[in-house]
């Protein structure tokens, strides 16, 4: 085992966004089992020191892949393509026009059942990408184009995240 191999590496597993997510946390119970700490109590503190980086490793790992966006912007800089959300903001204006409409339509919601029809078209929108995500980085390898949708999630995470605490007041207020 290499501890500066590449998540999937480390795994044993395809270097593919879609992940049989039974497969990547047997993958990560397994090889946990076999760097935990305590397995190595007996061998002294620099044996222990050692297990508890890999299984730290380990751990980070699996928390990567198995979230579908930090998994993506992982395969994106993988390919050589940086999701650089940071400094990166550029979005097509088709997509900023969505997202100005989203907005403006949740500051204008006056009812629960509005904001959850909203939160439905969001959901919706979130998983055409995720699925055009698979097929940006899995069949064209086109790591930029995927790096954007990566960025694009992430506003409607942000998005989602702001209509999930609205429709909390909503229900703390019943």
């Amino acid at each position: 085992m290499n501890i500066d191999a590449d998540d999937f590496t480390l795994l044993g597993l395809p270097r593919t966004f879609a992940l049989d997510r039974s497969q990547l946390d047997a993958a990560w119970k397994a090889l946990q089992a076999k760097v935990h700490p305590d397995r190595f109590a007996a061998e002294g503190g620099a044996a222990q020191r050692l297990a508890m980086q890999w299984a730290v490793r380990v751990n980070e790992a699996h928390q990567r892949l198995k979230d579908p966006l930090k998994r993506a912007g992982y395969l994106c800089e993988l390919g050589g393509a940086p999701v650089r959300s940071e400094s990166n903001t550029a979005m097509p204006g088709d997509f900023l026009m969505q997202q100005m409409q989203w907005r403006e339509a949740l500051e204008d919601a006056g009812s629960a059942p509005e904001v959850e029809a909203l939160e439905d078209e969001v959901n919706a929108q979130r998983r055409e990408r995720i699925q055009r995500l698979g097929e940006l980085l899995d069949v064209q390898s086109a790591h930029a184009a995927a790096a954007q949708e990566v960025r694009a999630l992430m506003f409607i995470d942000r998005l989602l995240e702001e209509i999930e605490a609205r429709l909390q007041r909503y229900e703390d207020a019943t």
